[in-house]
C-alpha cells in the first residue's frame, strides 16, 4: 500500500521555487488533517525569502509556524491557508480552518494549530488573517482615538487593512498614502481616504508606516504634528535604512516606535493569547470591502512559475490568493 503523500512549495534559490512530494503523517491523538482550498501569499515577507534576502541574524526569529528547511535555502515558507478538516478531533472534523501554514496541498498538524473560521467569513476572503493579525497588533501598539487625523503610509495589505481599522473609529480622518495612484480606488473602497506623498495632510496626531522603504519613513516623519507617534511596521530584511532624525524630529519631539506580530502588544499581553487574537483577527474579516485586497486567484501548481511576477516590484498584486484542487472540486 502507498503511503499518503502531500505537495508543498519550496524556495530552493534566488528566484527560484519548485513543488515537492513529502510524506504525510497519520494524525495521532490530538491532532488534525487538513485539505487546503486556499492559501495567499505574503508579498512583503515572501518576496526576501523568495530573493534570500533574510539576514543571518534573523534566521531563528523568521522561523514560521511549521517551516521546514534552513534559511536561506530551501525552505519551505508561508503562514497564510485556509482548508477543511479531514480528520481529527469530532468538534473539528468538517470545519473550515485557518492554520498559519507553508503552501501545501494537505497537512497534519496539533488541533490546536488551527482556528475554526466564522461562518460570515468566506475561505477565500479567510486567508487575509494573518494580515488581520498584524494589523489588529498595530492598532493596539498605536493605540489610536477617536477624531484622531490620522495617516498610514505605505497602501500593501497590512497597511491597507490598518487604514481601514482605523476608519471605524468615530470622527477619525484617514489618509492611506502611497505613491501609486490606483491605490485611491483600494482606499474608496475601504472608505477612507487617499493622497499621494506630496499632497498627504500634514500635522497628523498618529502616522503609521507600512512602505517598505526609507522614503516612505521619511514621508511618515514629515506628516507626523507636534508630539505625535510613527509608529513603523516594515521590515527591511537585510537592507539598511536611512532614517532623517535631522531637521525638526527633536524640537517635533516625535517618537518612533515599533510594532510586529511576534509577540501580542504590550497593552494587550497580560490577558490576550496569541489564540485569542488570530480568533477575533478572523471575525473581523466579515467586511465585504476586504475583498478588494485579494488578487484574481491563481492556480498551487502555477504558484512556482508565477512567483517572480507576483512579487516583482511593479506586479500591483496585493494578496495573491491560491486555490488548490480541492477548491476547484467543491467550488
Amino acid at each position: 500500500m502507498l503511503e499518503p503523500t502531500s505537495e508543498a512549495l519550496w524556495y530552493v534559490g534566488a528566484g527560484r521555487a519548485e513543488i515537492r512530494d513529502e510524506p504525510l503523517p497519520e494524525p495521532g491523538p490530538g491532532e488534525v488533517r487538513v485539505r487546503a482550498l486556499h492559501s495567499a501569499v505574503s508579498r512583503g515577507t515572501e518576496r526576501l525569502v523568495l530573493a534570500g534576502r533574510v539576514p543571518p541574524s534573523e534566521f531563528e526569529r523568521m522561523r514560521a509556524p511549521f517551516m521546514a528547511g534552513t534559511f536561506p535555502f530551501p525552505v519551505k515558507y508561508g503562514y497564510a491557508m485556509v482548508g477543511r478538516v479531514e480528520r481529527g478531533p469530532i468538534e473539528l472534523q468538517s470545519r473550515l480552518v485557518f492554520a498559519l501554514h507553508p503552501h501545501q496541498s494537505v497537512f497534519t498538524v496539533p488541533a490546536g494549530a488551527v482556528v475554526p473560521i466564522p461562518d460570515g467569513v468566506p475561505p477565500a476572503r479567510a486567508v487575509l488573517a494573518a494580515n488581520m493579525e498584524t494589523a489588529l497588533n498595530a492598532m493596539w501598539d498605536a493605540a489610536p482615538a477617536p477624531a484622531d487625523r490620522i495617516a498610514v503610509v505605505g497602501a500593501g495589505v497590512v497597511g491597507s487593512l490598518v487604514a481601514w481599522l482605523c476608519g471605524q473609529l468615530p470622527g477619525s480622518q484617514v489618509t492611506l498614502v502611497d505613491v501609486e495612484p490606483s491605490r485611491a480606488e483600494l482606499a474608496r473602497k475601504l472608505g477612507v481616504g487617499f493622497a499621494a506623498p506630496g499632497a498627504a495632510p500634514g500635522d497628523c496626531d498618529l502616522v503609521i508606516h507600512a512602505s517598505g522603504t526609507a522614503a516612505g519613513l521619511a514621508t511618515a516623519l514629515g506628516l507626523a504634528g507636534d508630539e505625535a507617534t510613527v509608529l513603523e511596521l516594515s521590515w527591511y530584511g537585510a537592507d539598511e535604512v536611512a532614517i532623517p532624525l535631522g531637521g525638526a524630529f527633536h524640537s517635533r519631539r516625535l517618537k518612533l516606535i515599533s510594532s510586529q506580530v511576534g509577540r501580542v502588544a504590550p497593552s494587550h499581553r497580560a490577558r490576550w493569547t496569541l489564540s485569542r487574537r488570530m480568533a477575533a483577527a478572523l471575525d473581523l474579516l466579515g467586511d465585504p470591502r476586504l475583498d478588494a485586497l485579494l488578487a484574481p486567484a491563481i492556480k498551487f501548481h502555477d504558484l512556482p512559475a508565477r512567483l517572480p511576477d507576483i512579487l516583482g516590484p511593479r506586479s500591483g498584486v496585493l494578496c495573491q490568493l491560491v486555490t488548490y484542487p480541492a477548491a476547484e472540486t467543491t467550488a
